[in-house]
């Protein structure tokens, strides 16, 4: 898959065994493929509302399956596996548009996204059948189509004493709730806010591009919070939203980082404070829907936190600090790798799609009843007719 942020393709050999409430899944390789800089320019002036051609929009539906067929092989290659072992590959794609709230048009209500990377390109370079297009059957049936990570947490992470929250740190941050020794449909998950989404786009914004994120947190451990600047960021709506609730860029894009931008200036910012600012807002973010939307209800023993965000020290610290005393570890610290759980994601819901399975969560999505996610296309024929 690749996320939000549109720096590469994540791409992790998975093996799954097990039905539908006892699954075993475990990481075999995983490696990121960077983007050409060009098609990541592209694809995040394109989410933001740069208008593109439908010439343009047909034409990267195909390039960006190019690229994904070739990291595929490539990881192949490194860990020294043959195509041919490989019986199923699921592919989220390469996120456009996410448009959960309905739009009233005559008597319906549309809701709509749209991932590229065409899933029979994928399946013809590989020859392996290949499963994508996992969101939209979700919004068919009411839901909104995300989160669906929580999924794969819940087989993933639950535990038979402890409470857990999971914390994802992508481009946008959204948070897990498993109680201790539940049941899937207790499962609680939504989208919180930006995370390194709008961080990166604002250091690639001030360095006039010569930096597109804050490695180590370096910006943001040198600049200061500006108390005013961080409140106006957190009476954003969807901050205070009622679950289920999922964003992107749409929300959190360009026209935002020119808001901050703007402020910054008014306010008399330096650089280094507006990501000192916005690193905090995330984390104050995370914190107040926590608060509201998931300790009114349970209590919570451990929380762990994945994805890139786990990489900056000050949002990490930041986080700890916001969410004390309850104990933030990393996937790390429980021996998984924080980068490669979205991708498995993808693929246990492709093994669990090739069942007929369901694998949307109801209370998570606001879907009217489960259904199973995605559209399998078949690989290559392994005997000639």
């Amino acid at each position: 898959m690749s996320g939000t942020s549109a720096d590469g393709i994540d791409v992790a050999l998975v093996d799954i065994r097990g039905g539908a409430l006892r699954l075993q899944v475990k990481l075999e390789a995983f490696n990121i493929y960077p983007y050409p800089k060009s098609l990541q320019k592209e694809l995040i002036e394109i989410a933001s509302g740069t208008p593109i051609s439908v010439e343009r929009l047909c034409h990267l539906n195909v390039y960006i399956a190019e690229q994904f067929s070739e990291a595929v092989i490539r990881l192949a290659v490194e860990a020294e596996i043959d195509l041919a072992a490989v019986d199923l590959i699921g592919s989220h794609g390469q996120t456009l548009q996410h448009c959960p709230t309905p739009i009233r048009q005559g008597k319906k209500k549309i809701r709509s996204t749209l991932q590229l990377g065409e899933p029979s390109v994928i399946a013809e370079r590989t020859g392996i059948t290949t499963v994508a297009d996992f969101r939209p059957r979700d919004m068919a049936a009411g839901g909104e189509g995300a989160p669906l990570t929580p999924y794969l947490h819940y087989h993933l992470l639950r535990h038979p004493k402890k409470s857990r929250v999971i914390i994802n740190l992508g481009g946008i941050s959204n948070v897990t709730y498993l109680k201790s020794a539940g049941k899937l449909e207790e499962t609680i998950a939504f989208d919180t806010g930006p995370a390194n989404m709008l961080i990166d786009a604002l250091v690639t914004h001030v360095t006039q591009a010569k930096k597109c994120f804050d490695r180590n947190g370096a910006m943001a451990k040198r600049g200061k919070v500006h108390p005013r600047l961080y409140s106006e960021l957190m009476r954003h709506p969807f901050i205070k939203k009622m679950p289920p609730k999922s964003t992107g860029r749409e929300m959190f894009g360009s026209d935002m980082v020119q808001k901050i931008l703007q402020r910054g200036r008014i306010l008399g910012l330096s650089n280094d404070d507006l990501i000192a600012t916005t690193t905090a807002f995330t984390a104050g973010a995370i914190e107040m829907n926590l608060k509201r939307f998931v300790l009114k209800k349970a209590a919570i023993d451990e929380i762990i936190v994945g994805g890139g965000g786990v990489c900056n020290p000050v949002l990490m610290n930041t986080l700890r600090e916001f969410l004390a005393p309850v104990p933030v570890l990393s996937y790390e610290d429980i021996g998984y790798d924080s980068r490669a759980i979205e991708a498995m994601t993808f693929a246990v819901l492709a093994y669990q799609t090739s069942f007929n399975r369901p694998t949307n969560i109801p209370s998570v999505t606001g879907a009217d009843h489960p259904v199973v996610l995605g559209k399998i296309i078949p690989g290559r024929l392994k005997t000639s007719l």
